[in-house]
């Protein structure tokens, strides 16, 4: 008879009580912080004083924010992925944002022999034999992997080495499911919105991201796409150590660069002015390039990086920008990308009336309670769609009954669209966090206006036309990016 070995009992058992233990402490939080809210706005309409209220929402707002960030600190992985998408300027309350920007790429990191052993089961070779150096320390840990940096036996450059987290798909898989059923409920109490059908496409999207070999695909097939239709691209995507791939593991070319979270930081370290001309001008250069290279992805090529948040930033020489992370991609279907292509050109033409039209051609259902829809309809598309958010407005505010998403509801918004949605929104935060005000709409309105042409959609007087008057409008109007 076998010897009885507990430990490994208590390992297989604590791995089928996980997610149910996470399950558990999901929703015992979430109902906690959304009957605190739904409390509190009963209460606040007692009291008549605007400035009272503004106080009491700040408040309820700042005790929200410590228990969002309790439980997004606690239970990680997932959740480090939703503080990224709520925790943003434009969609959060200040409070929330406070918090959640802490929590980037802080997943705990997984302990070096269990990568090492990984490793050399993905590789199937020791890693004396492949590595001239491993550092034990990784450079970073996120939700699904971590990094290392590393050099390969008898080359001269680094390289970083990707290793998935053991064990992390299912919890995961766990997370959303269970996100899913309180996205279902908040559709019909609170937000009149699609929001389930954002969460299918979360979760299709991040079980791709398990497979590195589809990661290291699309990488390729993005530099290939932005080396080649550059003379010099717009932004720098790592080579990939092709040899050195597996469903786990992914090596590639180290860039040398600072996050771009901590830009402000290494600018007052070389004595640069944070807030003068110096640093608003390199600043202008790296949103530039990002906005350059995600307009060419989204509506020239229709392949594109859908998860352009700060830990997957960094500033190089000479405000050269890096890409990295190419688990979130996506692939836009031709008349998708030409839908956007057409709203791109509507907000940036301030177009109510094409602004509506595509709305329609893209599938996004919206019931309105507007006597001035169409007015209110470019404002959503704004708000939506631009980095610029209209005047006046200065985040969603999805629970306000003020609320755009209170006057015009979505019941139906299609899955595909949500990685262009969500990477709008990252490049919103980012450009709120320089402090730059831009429409990302009027820089791209000439690769929308070429995608339209070649496509047969616009004629080239046309073209011509809206080009002159667009040039003329930028001599008259201030720079988007002022």
């Amino acid at each position: 008879m076998p010897p009885f070995d507990f430990k490994e009992i208590q390992e297989k058992l604590s791995a089928h009580l996980t997610p149910w233990q996470r399950s558990f402490q999901f929703w015992v939080r979430t109902v906690d912080i959304y009957t605190s809210y739904k409390v509190f706005q009963l209460r606040v309409s007692f009291v008549k004083d605007v400035q009272k209220q503004e106080a009491m929402w700040e408040r309820q707002h700042e005790l929200a924010a410590e228990k969002i960030y309790a439980m997004c600190s606690d239970l990680g992985g997932f959740f480090l992925k939703v503080a990224q998408i709520i925790g943003k300027p434009d969609l959060a309350p200040a409070a929330w944002v406070r918090k959640l920007v802490r929590l980037c790429d802080q997943a705990p990191a997984t302990p070096f022999d269990a990568v090492q052993a990984l490793l050399e089961k993905e590789l199937g070779r020791s890693i004396g034999d492949i590595f001239e150096k491993l550092d034990v320390n990784p450079l970073g840990s996120a939700s699904i992997a971590q990094v290392h940096r590393a050099r390969l036996k008898g080359d001269k450059n680094d390289v970083v080495v990707k290793v998935q987290h053991p064990g992390v798909q299912d919890l995961m898989m766990t997370d959303i499911r269970n996100l899913q059923a309180f996205a279902l409920y908040m559709q019909k109490t609170d937000v009149k919105f699609d929001l389930y059908s954002i969460t299918k496409e979360m979760e299709k999207q991040i079980g791709y991201e398990f497979d590195f070999t589809r990661e290291a695909n699309a990488m390729e097939r993005i530099r290939h796409f932005l080396y080649e239709n550059n003379k010099k691209s717009p932004v720098l995507v790592p080579r990939l150590i092709r040899d050195f791939v597996t469903r786990r593991v992914l090596v590639m070319e180290y860039i040398d660069g600072i996050p771009i979270l901590n830009l402000g930081d290494e600018l007052a370290k070389r004595g640069i002015n944070p807030a003068g001309k110096m640093a608003a001008a390199a600043k202008q250069n790296i949103l530039k390039s990002l906005t350059l290279a995600y307009g060419q992805m989204i509506l020239k090529s229709g392949f594109f990086h859908a998860d352009p948040h700060p830990g997957n930033i960094l500033i190089c020489k000479g405000s050269e920008v890096a890409l990295l992370d190419y688990g979130q991609v996506k692939d836009l279907p031709h008349q998708l990308r030409l839908g956007y292509a057409n709203l791109v050109l509507a907000i940036a033409d301030n177009d109510p009336v094409r602004a509506t039209e595509s709305f329609r051609e893209l599938g996004i259902d919206t019931v309105s309670k507007c006597p001035n829809e169409q007015r209110d309809m470019l404002e959503l598309a704004q708000t939506m769609f631009d980095t610029k958010l209209p005047p006046g407005v200065s985040m969603l505010q999805p629970f306000s009954e003020e609320s755009l998403i209170q006057r015009i509801s979505i019941p139906a918004f299609p899955e595909e669209l949500f990685s262009v949605l969500r990477t709008v929104h990252l490049l919103r935060g980012l450009s709120v966090g320089l402090g730059i005000n831009f429409s990302c709409a009027e820089q791209w309105r000439p690769i929308a206006e070429e995608a339209l042409y070649l496509a047969g959609r616009l004629k080239g007087i046309d073209r011509k036309t809206k080009v002159r008057r667009h040039s003329h409008f930028r001599r008259l109007r201030r720079d988007p990016y002022a």
